[in-house]
């Protein structure tokens, strides 16, 4: 028996959001898809067998990206050179059969095994990849999350598994049928979550043979592999200023890995060098969107920050209270995940306006309970809230409320000072995305919500509202003022 022993490194990245310009950060250049793909370069140079994979989540966040509705963002990852990558839940928000026509325009693999389409149960996508590297049979398998169907609401055609059991189910049958003799490993390929990998490593059946976990959506970044049913399980954070890097051995013999070391490295002046054809590629898409969107739209009193989604945050309230000024609602339900930067200004232009809120959605208003209000609020700050990806909103300022973590209870919840009774009527604004998945998101039927009250949309952009605001209002400012309080 051959008793060969081979390496592979694997190169991994997830959730670039459109991050494709470098930051100054100490006067240093970190991060850019300019330094990023010169750093897949150098390591595809430097070492014999090499795997680059994209876990989902390329496109959105950018004004490069939105503007040329992803083609933009497939060109730059066509030079870029993936040998695989899976779709993430962002990959469908220009809609499903464009992003089936990016597909056509991608020069590098898309695998998903769980979308399909609902009339006759057949797949969107490849749902594998045997990549053949250095006499080594890689088998790839993606895996995408549920969320997708909060973002095709409205796209009936279109289906997913909705729980991790289903998934794990077809990720044997994938196995079971396409895993040849000649596969050595077997990684998957995941949009889904760290704490959704978690789950799905333990469902696995040793038999089926998964080596290792690549994931992405959570934006985890991480110090060391997880380890779950003898899987490890990695991600990279998001953006392009870091890159997940696996080097392994694979003993023939054995039939198994020998050695695991993975890395989370920084891009930046020290570690990767510049390739200036992406530089060249980027420039072109740059100049266009410099001359439509470089011009200051307002100035705020300083920089606001929202570092995290899963708490009050300083831009957060700033938005949420823009959109309830004078409108026909009481309060303003913000979703967190719609304000994309970690900190913005004090000078903002109309680009980075459009990219911190890339999701210009109509904006809904609906009537609830006190009752129904503190159903939602409760479902909203589940435990689920700080350990997964789930939704989570940022309150215009008549909304308090105190949540304890140890008893899962409200301690509080006030509307303009007073307590929220059961029977108080309260009027609350919502982007379209989170009317759309009312059911899921804040855990009441929609259908007794709209009792109270025929839904009806107060306004068909909610960038036209922000712009507006900014273009009459300077100095703004907003502070963390305890309109969410975690207890424990």
């Amino acid at each position: 028996m051959n008793s060969t022993v081979r390496s592979l490194t694997i190169l991994h990245s997830n959730d670039m959001h459109g991050d494709f310009l470098p930051k100054t950060v100490d006067g240093k250049e970190v991060g850019g898809l300019c330094r990023l793909s010169g750093y897949v370069q150098k390591v595809r140079a430097e070492k014999e067998n090499v795997i680059y994979a994209i876990a989902g989540d390329m496109f959105r966040g950018s004004i490069i990206d939105s503007e040329y509705q992803g083609l933009s963002t497939i060109d730059l990852m066509n030079h870029l050179s993936p040998d695989v990558t899976t779709v993430g839940n962002h990959e469908v928000d220009y809609g499903f059969a464009h992003l089936l026509f990016l597909e056509k325009c991608a020069k590098f693999p898309i695998v998903n095994a769980n979308l399909f389409i609902t009339m006759n149960n057949s797949r969107v996508f490849t749902p594998y990849i045997n990549l053949d590297v250095g006499g080594m049979r890689i088998l790839v398998i993606g895996l995408l999350t549920d969320e997708v169907l909060a973002s095709t609401k409205n796209e009936k055609v279109i289906g997913s598994f909705i729980d991790l059991e289903t998934a794990a189910k077809e990720v044997g049958i994938i196995c079971d049928n396409y895993r040849t003799v000649k596969t050595d490993l077997t990684v998957l390929l995941t949009h889904i979550g760290i704490e959704s990998d978690r789950k799905l490593a333990q469902m696995l059946d040793p038999d089926w043979g998964v080596d290792l976990i690549i994931g992405g959506h959570s934006h985890t970044f991480m110090s060391e592999p997880e380890v779950i049913n003898d899987i490890p399980i990695v991600q990279a954070g998001t953006g392009t200023g870091a890159i997940g890097q696996i080097d392994l051995r694979y003993s023939e013999k054995a039939g198994r890995i020998t050695s695991f070391n993975w890395k989370l490295v920084p891009i930046n002046e020290d570690t990767a060098p510049k390739d200036e054809t992406m530089e060249d590629l980027l420039d072109s898409y740059r100049t266009v969107t410099d001359s439509k969107y470089k011009r200051v739209v307002t100035r705020w009193a300083r920089k606001l920050t929202h570092p995290l989604r899963e708490q009050e945050t300083e831009m957060g309230n700033l938005y949420a209270d823009i959109m309830a000024d004078d409108a026909s609602f009481d309060v303003m339900l913000f979703g967190s995940g719609s304000i994309r930067k970690t900190a913005l200004g004090p000078v903002i232009e109309y680009q980075d306006m459009l990219e911190n809120t890339p999701f210009d959605d109509p904006l809904w208003m609906l009537e609830v309970t006190g009752a129904q209000l503190k159903k939602m609020l409760a479902h909203v700050f589940r435990d689920e809230a700080w350990t997964g990806h789930t939704e989570f909103y940022q309150f215009s300022s008549a909304l308090r409320a105190v949540w304890r973590k140890s008893t899962h209870t409200l301690e509080s919840v006030t509307f303009k000072g007073e307590d929220v009774t059961d029977d108080m009527l309260i009027k609350i604004g919502l982007q379209s995305y989170h009317f759309n998945n009312f059911d899921e998101f804040f855990g009441v039927p929609i259908k007794e919500v709209k009792k109270n009250m025929k839904p009806r949309v107060v306004a068909t952009s909610v960038n036209n509202i922000i712009e507006e605001y900014f273009s009459t209002h300077s100095g703004l400012d907003a502070r963390v003022d305890g309109r969410i309080t975690i207890l424990d």
